[in-house]
């Protein structure tokens, strides 16, 4: 029995140490966001700035696929409100079964900037999405594309401080990221979550090395160079990437365009998500991508954010309760101080992110279930991948194959 409570103290102690250096990596990681988070400047509308004289062109690209039940009128309305001189905009119906369309081709006949495609049937080796802007960069004659989501509005001088700010920074590639409006309770639980993460690792990356890989890149508003894109062989080259953006903004940074990216919620904003059907879509088609399809690596990165970041807060609530209950136990004793520190950690960095965001406070106390939300998903796209199910995307199934990034 003393030697079985000799093994028993020596587990807890390890238990208790490895708790604590999981505290000490999430001040480090929850520091390293609201270091992001306070360096993140917004681009301002500049109103009274002018547009420079030698304005380029800029063609910009619109795939939409059943997006008529959506604000498709009003994203596209927004596009063509700009104060942006030359500016032409494609739009893709993407083999739409709903009044998609008819939508687009309404608003055409009252601006002739706007051209309405019906796309067409993907080649074998494309996804939807990425055909159906290939197919509008064909359409297209800017020397400036500025892919742009469906669902995405714009301020008039959204396009018009973009290209301004590229041309300043002699930028080839320039992401905006939006104001993103959650307005349901899953949509306030995932969207801190959801900017913690990439906050934590956008102020970690040296996204002006070219050597650096971008983590966060927005295709719901992204300006590119022709030239560039052209040299990187065009929407072709992320033709089967179900994150398209980041790949193709690795692919150009790799090419030796430079890349920038900026906070932009007075200029542009969306709704991507209405809903948790629509999180959790979003989330198995993504964050298996974001693995590359490893299915060792997404195992590691599932058991380690169950462990140290979902774990922890639910071992304190049960700390807590055994405590007060006047437990004889030792182990909540020795485990309640650190666990507790590291939900600590996670609701106070999530208060500053809700403020920023416009989510009320009381959401940060739902951290570890907006982080579950990921690691579930995770798992849940693995499985499906790898019983030949494949990902949903906007009423179509992809990737039906066990190894969908081995090409």
């Amino acid at each position: 029995m003393t030697t079985n409570f000799a093994v028993g103290l020596s587990g807890l102690s390890l238990l208790t140490f490895v708790a604590w250096v999981c505290a000490a990596g999430w001040l480090g990681f929850a520091g390293l966001a609201l270091y992001g988070l306070a360096k993140r400047k917004p681009l301002l509308p500049a109103r009274d700035s002018q547009t420079p004289t030698d304005a380029p062109p800029v063609s910009v690209l619109i795939p939409a696929r059943n997006e008529a039940g959506r604000v498709l009128a009003r994203s596209v309305r927004s596009v063509l409100a700009q104060d942006y001189p030359r500016l032409e905009v494609i739009a893709v119906n993407d083999r739409s079964t709903d009044d998609t369309e008819a939508v687009l081709r309404s608003i055409a006949e009252t601006d002739a900037r706007l051209h309405v495609i019906n796309g067409a049937e993907p080649p074998d080796g494309w996804l939807g999405k990425t055909y159906a802007l290939q197919q509008a960069l064909e359409a297209s004659r800017g020397s400036w594309v500025l892919t742009v989501d469906a669902d995405m509005l714009l301020e008039k001088e959204a396009v018009r401080v973009a290209v301004s700010r590229a041309l300043a920074f002699g930028r080839d590639v320039l992401t905006l990221v939006p104001y993103f409006e959650a307005a349901s309770f899953w949509e306030r639980v995932f969207t801190p979550a959801w900017m913690l993460v990439l906050l934590g690792a956008q102020s970690s990356a040296n996204l002006d090395s070219p050597k650096a890989e971008p983590f966060v890149a927005f295709g719901g508003f992204m300006l590119i160079r022709r030239e560039a894109l052209s040299r990187v062989g065009d929407f072709a080259a992320v033709r089967a990437d179900i994150i398209e953006d980041i790949r193709l903004a690795g692919l150009l940074k790799r090419s030796g365009a430079r890349y920038r990216v900026e906070h932009a919620p007075n200029l542009v904003g969306t709704r991507m998500q209405s809903g948790f059907r629509d999180i959790w879509s979003f989330l198995t088609r993504t964050m298996f991508a974001a693995m590359r399809y490893s299915h060792a690596l997404g195992l590691v990165y599932a058991f380690v954010g169950y462990a140290f970041v979902v774990a922890p807060p639910l071992v304190a609530a049960l700390c807590v309760l055994k405590l007060a209950a006047g437990t004889s136990a030792v182990w909540p004793g020795a485990l309640v101080a650190p666990t507790l520190m590291v939900w600590a950690i996670q609701v106070v960095a999530l208060v500053f992110i809700c403020r920023n965001e416009r989510i009320p406070f009381a959401y940060a106390l739902t951290t570890p279930l907006g982080l579950a939300l990921f690691y579930t998903a995770l798992l849940s796209s693995m499985l499906d991948i790898l019983r030949g199910k494949g990902l949903g995307w906007k009423e179509r199934r992809v990737y039906r194959r066990a190894n969908p990034d081995g090409r």
